[in-house]
């Protein structure tokens, strides 16, 4: 599968630099709105004014009833003050570049915060835009500051920002999914970030998962990320647009969130019906194997084994997790099936044992679901 070829890659090679579509942003946080009023919003593993977290915090900042808005960026990001230029001057103090100046070099980028509390119409057009915002940032002071460390949201000065947030938003570095939710869970943080579906299956996760402690958003699938020129070129999933900007198309993306959301109490529609031959029963777990969420049986109620793409539609109202993956006897789950064929009007039985590549163990909820 392209998509988990392009996770694996990323994790191996630390190119973990994919920065998320405004479009994408929207269609998911559209669905939260309620939830941000009067809340300190934090983007951590993000590029202010690059990011596009921040464009739709900051430009939705009124609409949204923010009490504040934080973001940060680390050291070594490549993209940091291409749109939003500015250079380290005598004293520490940050001195702002037109935007129609040529982009600075490396050397004269430094990791910053911004944190903004309110956001007005600054150029009197009428609207609040990105112009304000840039307004804001230039001629507001202490709303852009340097960072003492390298930006890195495990820093202490990060961490420090993570304790004054309510929510953070934010695409995770995917090579560091693992450590990024150690912090949000340490923290005891709400959270709505974007990861690979796989990450489910991390010994870190899946007990927050079973637990009903994280659940997966609105929006999964294969989304295009923008890139930064330093990527190396793949010869699928990737392609470079008419301005010379690099993309690269990602698998099994998903959103995963602890805020509670209506999606997650809408029980599945279930129309298959059960049968012993088209749900074989595992050699080492009393269980059914099911290959696809649609084909979750009606009338089933015994523990079923299906894949981690079922956990994009579960209600804790519908089902519940009973285990992930593993047999009674502590391995892989196992299935057998004969298969028959004629040849020379002879006919022969083989025997076929199957090992599902990755099964979340759930049984139906009975008092609470009946419907065909």
């Amino acid at each position: 599968m392209a998509g988990n070829s392009n996770l694996h890659d990323s994790a191996k090679n630390k190119q973990d630099e994919f920065y998320t579509q405004l479009s994408l942003v929207e269609s998911e946080l559209k669905h939260y709105r309620q939830h941000f009023k009067d809340k300190i919003v934090l983007c951590n593993c993000d590029d202010p004014y690059e990011s596009n977290f921040f464009k739709y915090f900051a430009m939705n900042f009124n609409s949204l009833g923010l009490k504040k808005l934080i973001t940060t960026c680390y050291v070594s990001s490549p993209v940091t003050g291409k749109e939003f230029q500015y250079y380290v001057g005598k004293g520490g103090q940050l001195t702002f570049i037109p935007t129609e100046t040529p982009v600075i070099s490396d050397s004269d980028r430094h990791p910053y915060k911004v944190e903004i509390t309110e956001v007005t119409d600054e150029n009197g057009d009428g609207r609040i835009d990105l112009s304000d915002v840039e307004y804001l940032m230039r001629n507001r002071k202490n709303t852009m500051t340097l960072l003492d460390g390298d930006g890195d949201f495990r820093s202490p000065e990060c961490i420090e920002l993570l304790q004054q947030a309510d929510i953070v938003v934010t695409n995770p570095p995917f090579s560091l999914f693992r450590e990024y939710m150690e912090l949000l869970e340490r923290f005891q943080k709400k959270y709505i970030i974007i990861g690979n579906m796989n990450a489910v299956t991390y010994k870190e996760i899946f007990p927050l998962i079973a637990q009903n402690r994280l659940w997966l958003g609105y929006n999964s699938g294969h989304f295009w990320f923008k890139v930064p020129d330093t990527y190396e070129e793949k010869k699928t999933d990737f392609k470079i647009d008419e301005t010379g900007q690099k993309w690269r198309r990602m698998g099994n993306i998903c959103w995963f969130t602890n805020v509670d959301i209506e999606k997650r109490h809408e029980n599945m529609t279930l129309f298959r019906n059960y049968t012993p031959e088209a749900y074989p029963k595992y050699d080492n777990y009393d269980a059914i194997n099911v290959d696809r969420t649609v084909d979750i049986p009606c009338d089933y109620y015994g523990v079923m084994g299906v894949p981690i793409t079922f956990l994009s539609q579960y209600s804790p109202e519908q089902f519940e997790i009973v285990a992930f993956r593993k047999g009674n006897d502590g391995k892989d789950l196992v299935y057998s099936f004969t298969e028959s064929s004629h040849s020379l009007n002879v006919e022969r039985e083989r025997r076929t044992t199957v090992r599902p590549y990755f099964r979340i163990l759930i049984r139906r909820i009975q008092t609470k679901h009946r419907t065909m």
